[in-house]
């Protein structure tokens, strides 16, 4: 399971393993208060996005679709995440404001997307 959260939470028992899916440091969070347990700086959008999506703050479709296309270029940490998830919840810290249209929301249904077609091809290599 996947879930997300805010770097500027508490972190909880139930957070499972902490994943800061941001290419740059929250802003004021200490490491001692993001306890964390990994850190893919690689997997969040790259710089030139960041910037373009932070002026086209309208923009948040067009971000996703170019966001997408820079994951699928990112398998073997996509691959790490579905594992980690499959081991038990994850959760992705991520620093925006915006707590529906951000990086860490669209990374979360990309990867369940992907699981969901990697279980299929599982299921359709068994029969």
């Amino acid at each position: 399971m996947i879930k997300i959260k805010r770097a500027y939470e508490d972190a909880s028992e139930d957070d499972g393993c902490r994943i800061l899916v941001e290419r740059l440091w929250p802003r004021g969070v200490t490491k001692e208060r993001a306890d964390l347990d990994l850190w893919l700086k690689d997997v969040a959008p790259s710089t030139e996005l960041r910037k373009w999506f932070h002026s086209h703050p309208d923009g948040w479709e067009e971000f996703r679709e170019r966001y997408r296309r820079e994951l699928a270029d990112k398998k073997d940490d996509i691959d790490l995440l579905m594992k980690k998830a499959e081991e038990g919840t994850v959760t992705f810290i991520y620093s925006a404001r915006d707590r529906e249209n951000n990086a860490a929301t669209e990374l979360k249904a990309y990867i369940e997307q992907h699981a969901g077609k990697s279980e299929k091809r599982k299921l359709d290599a068994a029969h």
